[in-house]
Parts: C-alpha cells; structure tokens; sequence
C-alpha cells in the first residue's frame, strides 16, 4: 500500500503518550499515528450501504436476558451440531 506524506499539529501531551505507547508496544510512533488516522477515518466514514441489510422477525419488543441468552444458545447448537437431539 502506499502512503502520503502529510504534516499535523498535535499536542505535546498526546505525543509524549504516543512515544510511550510506541515504546512499550515495540512498534514507531508513525505506525501508532497511522492506526489513530485510520480509526478517525472509519469513525467518520459515510457508507453507502447499511449496515445491516437483512430484518429479522421478533415478538416486536426487546427480548429479556434469558431469552438472548437462550436464543443465542440455541443458535451455537445449531451452528456447532450440539447439544439436545443433536448427534455430535
């Protein structure tokens, strides 16, 4: 991939936790700049198409912890071929 060059002003605080984090992590600052440029960059981006594409039928009101907890579950079963009525 290349990249431009470009030129930003940043505060001194936030650099001095940039080189830290740098340090620490074992990787340049650039590359700890390069990751918060493109993090803003996704935060602000306009997508063109939603997020999600597909609706889902439910009992038209928020479902309670043990129903998510058990729809979820569910779901895993079917997905791994366990549990209850499954051959595993």
């Amino acid at each position: 991939m290349s990249m431009k060059r470009t030129n930003v002003y940043a505060d001194p605080e936030d650099l001095a936790i940039i080189k830290e984090a740098a340090k620490r992590r074992g990787v340049s600052e650039a590359e700890i700049i390069r990751q918060g440029i493109h993090l803003a960059a996704m935060a602000n981006r306009v997508w063109d198409e939603p997020l999600f594409s597909r609706t889902f039928e439910g009992p038209g009101r928020t479902p309670s912890r043990a129903e998510t907890r058990d729809a979820v579950a569910d779901a895993v079963r079917r997905e791994t071929g366990t549990g209850p009525g499954t051959a595993a």
